[in-house]
């Protein structure tokens, strides 16, 4: 699908970003445009990878339609995974989350639409279900303005579809590098609850979702990964047992409550009471049918392309299961 084909990753030089790079490299395309607004991490990424002469890094904002625009020609396929994604971050600065979120996945869809791009598959997230908090509301517009694309783009070859991911455990700013940090340099942790859960994926989870996804959409669908359901304690024990274990850590590591932030839940869901009616299920992952024109789409429409990469994994994660996962990414 991707041999000889020119790819664009906006928001390519994040954790999922770099991790469907590398994916990518390996099916040989033509090229790989890297698109993001930060200078330092292409550059480091440019470092990395100085021997693959077929990544081009383009600096530019999904908030500039005609950047986005200019970037996109001549590509085959879009992967849009570039958002303010800080729950915290867009409580404080909603309208910042809107312009990047909301605004930037129409810029995405309009520069797409002109140019005549093959595929463009959208993240969205699992807080996007029921919102409670600005970034997860935003995402949901943004989800619901990529089903819409495909209904509305009249004669386009462009196909949109969205995939919806939990808690991608070790990217940027997440809970394991942080309870990392916090256990090596203050000895202790900061848990907003102990009872809470959390879907959660590995990168290896999230690319595989996303390749496989891609190649699936007929056009306005949402993708759901069936991610382990993680509860905050046993991941808190986990990372510590097993970073004093390799640090030769001696002392006791605290465990300090700090409360929920504005915007957090105690439970995220996978999909509404509403969209589990009409959700379509795969082995390793449900379906959710477009919102308009066709109505009568079933299983079979997906069924025939097995691919094996993929977790099968259910709906809960004991610690022992989430400690393999967490060695074998190397996360901890």
């Amino acid at each position: 699908m991707y041999k000889n084909k020119k790819i664009l990753i906006i928001g390519g030089t994040g954790t999922i970003g770099k991790y469907l790079l590398e994916e990518l490299l390996d099916y040989q395309p033509e090229v790989i445009r890297i698109f993001s607004r930060d200078e330092y991490k292409q550059f480091e990424l440019q470092q990395k990878l100085s021997y693959q002469k077929n990544i081009r890094y383009l600096i530019g904002d999904v908030r500039d339609e005609k950047r986005l625009e200019r970037a996109m020609e001549d590509i085959d396929y879009v992967f849009h995974l570039a958002a303010m994604k800080h729950v915290s971050a867009c409580e404080y600065n909603p309208f910042e989350a809107v312009k990047t979120n909301i605004i930037g996945t129409q810029n995405v869809i309009q520069a797409a639409i002109n140019t005549g791009v093959r595929r463009v598959l959208f993240t969205s997230t699992d807080k996007a279900i029921a919102p409670t908090n600005t970034y997860g509301a935003s995402k949901l517009t943004a989800e619901r303005l990529i089903s819409a694309a495909d209904y509305q783009k009249g004669p386009r070859r462009t196909i949109f579809s969205s995939v919806r991911f939990g808690n991608v455990m070790g990217s940027r700013g997440s809970v394991i590098p942080l309870f990392k940090k916090q256990i090596l340099e203050e000895k202790e942790i900061t848990v907003t609850n102990e009872k809470m859960y959390r879907y959660m994926m590995t990168p290896f989870q999230a690319v595989s979702l996303i390749l496989k996804a891609n190649k699936l959409a007929n056009g306005g669908e949402v993708f759901i990964l069936k991610m382990p359901n993680i509860k905050l304690n046993d991941l808190v024990e986990v990372i510590t047992e097993e970073l004093t274990k390799k640090y030769n850590i001696k002392q006791s590591i605290n465990i300090k409550k700090i409360g929920l932030r504005p915007g957090e839940k105690m439970y995220e869901q996978l999909m509404t009471e509403g969209e589990a009616l009409k959700v379509l299920e795969l082995d390793e992952m449900y379906i959710l049918t477009p919102a308009f024109g066709r109505n009568e789409v079933t299983i079979s429409d997906y069924i025939g392309t097995n691919d094996n990469n993929i977790y099968n994994t259910g709906l809960e994660a004991d610690k022992e299961q989430l400690r393999e996962w967490l060695l074998k990414e190397k996360l901890i």
